[in-house]
């Protein structure tokens, strides 16, 4: 995504979106399942009312951190280009 001063192409701009879209998608999984694993024991179990909210607020604040930290990740590594500098090689040695 090499643009300086000139306009992205259609296929850049649509690369783009689907980064997006994929960056959001698979951190909203990745928060699910971390809220899952910390506050499921919340709903399975009959534990009093404060570990149970606190166990909640737990899993709500890590899934969000995992959220955040998931799209920044995947957005940074898009913006660096993690395409082969020669097309048609994957390996840097060949």
């Amino acid at each position: 995504m090499e643009t300086y001063g000139g306009r992205r192409t259609q296929g850049e701009r649509d690369a783009m979106t689907v980064e997006i879209g994929y960056a959001l998608c698979s951190a909203a999984f990745a928060a699910a399942v971390l809220f899952g694993a910390v506050a499921g024991p919340a709903y399975l179990f009959s534990l009093p009312d404060g570990a149970r909210s606190a166990l909640v607020a737990v899993g709500a604040a890590l899934g969000g951190v995992v959220f955040l930290v998931r799209v920044v990740s995947v957005l940074v590594r898009f913006g660096r280009g993690g395409q082969p500098s020669q097309p048609g090689r994957t390996n840097p040695d060949s």
